[in-house]
């Protein structure tokens, strides 16, 4: 029987032996992500694939249901859904607010891996306590959230987001303006999926649902996702 020799740490006056334990975590994970990618090709999404075009999630704002100061590390594991709008919205936030709340029922238990943030494009008016309430109409699983001018700004244009707020002049009614699209990330905070048909008298609700079940399972035990965080 032929003798495998093994270098130690010891005998390896180069290093190399060393460098390549060192980086073995990281080429896993960088398997374990092109696994991934590679997996997300055979199935296409419903929503709109933006992996890998946006920066993961980052922010920090105040949770209006606590009043405690937030980041992106309180939602981590989570499937996080971003959406940008205001309690006095006449139509397409009650409408999008509303299909969510439905996608969630219909999830069942896989509803409690995904939480929406509603972050307000108008804080000056909606305050902690009303905007608190408006949240709770559509489901325990949507948290509201407020910043400075300068936090809601800086998330806004890490992901593109375009909104606007006209104050009240002679002749001109208060006016808000925002994007209509839900954010998706998954549970390592990458950018995953835009969403973009909830605002609309035909929302895709099944196939939505079933976009966001299949983000749930990958950060499952057993799942590719789940065996990435576990190594960074």
């Amino acid at each position: 029987m032929m003798k495998q020799h093994t270098r130690s740490p010891s005998s390896d006056p180069s290093g190399m032996f060393t460098i390549a334990r060192r980086r073995l975590p990281m080429l896993i994970a960088g398997g374990l992500g092109l696994a991934l990618l590679t997996g997300c090709d055979k199935q296409k999404w419903t929503s709109i694939d933006i992996s890998g075009s946006l920066p993961p999630l980052a922010f920090t704002m105040t949770r209006v249901e606590d009043g405690k100061e937030v980041t992106q590390a309180d939602y981590r594991g989570e499937i996080v859904l971003i959406y940008f709008g205001y309690t006095n919205c006449p139509d397409v936030c009650p409408t999008t607010l509303s299909n969510i709340g439905d996608i969630l029922k219909v999830l069942g238990p896989d509803a409690e891996h995904v939480r929406m943030l509603f972050v307000t494009v108008d804080p000056n008016r909606d305050t902690a306590e009303a905007l608190a309430t408006y949240v709770s109409n559509f489901s325990n699983r949507i948290d509201g959230l407020r910043g400075t001018p300068d936090q809601l700004a800086e998330l806004a244009r890490r992901y593109r987001v375009a909104y606007s707020v006209s104050p009240a002049s002679t002749g001109h009614p208060y006016e808000v303006t925002h994007s209509p699209a839900v954010y998706v990330f998954d549970g390592s905070g990458a950018a995953r999926l835009i969403i973009a048909s909830l605002s609309s008298t035909t929302p895709h609700i099944p196939g939505t649902t079933a976009d966001l079940k299949r983000l749930v399972e990958e950060t499952q035990p057993g799942g590719l996702l789940a065996h990435l965080l576990a190594w960074v």
